[in-house]
């Protein structure tokens, strides 16, 4: 087993399910402190910082003895939970692949980064920076890359999420919004003085059927494909035999970059103020809970063909993408960071059998190394 995959399978090992996602989840601490020990063993400088209580961010840096361009590598070390899964912090090696919670998702690629971060500065950094951020909570509210970019910046970055070695240039944004519908309380048997709230939101529900089949029919973007909405989580009533009062629905909304910031709250809104109009006992709200920006790196950024052609420099395929998923990138690209997506493919990510590419790995990692080198050269 190399080197890199047996970092892999330590860190698999580490429960760092997300606290945000899961009541009791572990953390990020002690993966934290782990990826710190192995950076400063590498010769890094390495800092670690709390971001929230048990949640950390890791940063480890290679100066050159030069002034030269600076490259960041991020990863994030938190996971999804694990419920369902049998040993999910056992990793199995078999056919070609590792198994285990966050193999995919994305300890595979922190283990290509933190072992190209190895490499580099056991061969000599002679000029510009290196960046190596492991950081905290990107499966929730990326609060660990939202503090990264307030202290770091760099010329370009890769995140090394899952995409199957291809070059990942924009993905898409989300927006998560709740709407309410209110009814009247009463007894079951009175429907003269009940008004149901559920009813209600199959209105609204019907009326996001037809904004799904809209978005649907759209030319798609170029990179990003079409928008998307479904509905996630819908909550109503008291009991059996009395009219709900009220009925909540959490509804999310994939953006793309040509669209406006805020049209997923203006179009649940649209749709509201319709049904007032068509029906006037409908009560209805809707409010943005939270949203990412979708992102596209800029069409100047020298970044993407450069690591293109490392990539086919060594031996391997590529193509340029987009990404269906959101990633830290969009934090790291809206704060002035040219980035693109890069990293090793799998299988099963956030389900109950994941796994990453053995051979994958190797050679992200290979392709970081050598990127490095040329791109802060």
């Amino acid at each position: 087993m190399s080197n890199t995959i047996g970092l892999l399978s330590d860190l698999i090992a580490i429960d760092s399910v997300n606290p945000s996602l899961v009541p009791g989840g572990a953390g990020e601490q002690n993966i934290a402190e782990a990826v710190a020990q192995h950076l400063r063993e590498s010769g890094l400088d390495v800092s670690l910082s709390e971001i929230s209580e048990g949640r950390q961010n890791v940063v480890g840096v290679i100066e050159g003895r030069e002034r030269g361009k600076s490259l960041m590598l991020c990863g994030h070390s938190d996971t999804v939970g694990v419920e369902g899964m049998d040993h999910p912090f056992d990793p199995v090696e078999r056919d070609g692949k590792i198994y285990g919670r966050g193999s995919g998702d994305m300890k595979g690629g922190l283990a290509a980064i933190l072992d190209a971060a190895r490499a580099l500065a056991a061969g000599g950094w002679p000029k510009g920076r290196l960046i190596v951020a492991a950081v905290a909570d990107e499966e929730y509210a990326s609060i660990g890359a939202e503090a990264l970019v307030k202290d770091w910046s760099a010329d370009a970055a890769i995140v090394t999420e899952p995409t199957g070695l291809v070059v990942a240039t924009g993905h898409k944004g989300f927006s998560w919004v709740e709407v309410t519908t209110e009814g009247r309380a009463a007894h079951g048997s009175r429907p003269q003085e009940g008004r149901d709230a559920i009813l209600k939101m199959g209105s609204v529900l019907q009326k996001l059927g037809a904004l799904t089949r809209k978005l649907e029919s759209r030319s798609p973007h170029a990179l990003l494909g079409c928008p998307s909405l479904h509905a996630s989580l819908i909550d109503g009533g008291r009991e059996m035999s009395t009219y709900p009062d009220k009925c909540v629905l959490k509804i999310e909304r994939r953006t793309l970059s040509d669209e406006d910031r805020g049209i997923a709250l203006r179009e649940v809104e649209e749709i509201l103020n319709c049904l007032r109009q068509e029906d006037k006992e409908f009560v209805g709200a809707a409010r943005l809970l939270f949203d990412r920006s979708p992102y596209e790196t800029p069409a100047d950024s020298e970044l993407p063909g450069l690591l293109e052609q490392t990539i086919k420099t060594a031996g391997r395929e590529t193509r340029r993408e987009g990404m269906t998923y959101w990633t830290d990138a969009a934090i790291l690209g809206h704060a002035g960071i040219p980035s693109v997506v890069f990293g090793p493919g799998g299988e099963g990510f956030h389900g109950l059998e994941e796994y990453v590419l053995v051979d994958q790995v190797l050679a992200c990692r290979d392709v970081l190394t050598q990127f490095a080198r040329d791109f802060c050269e």
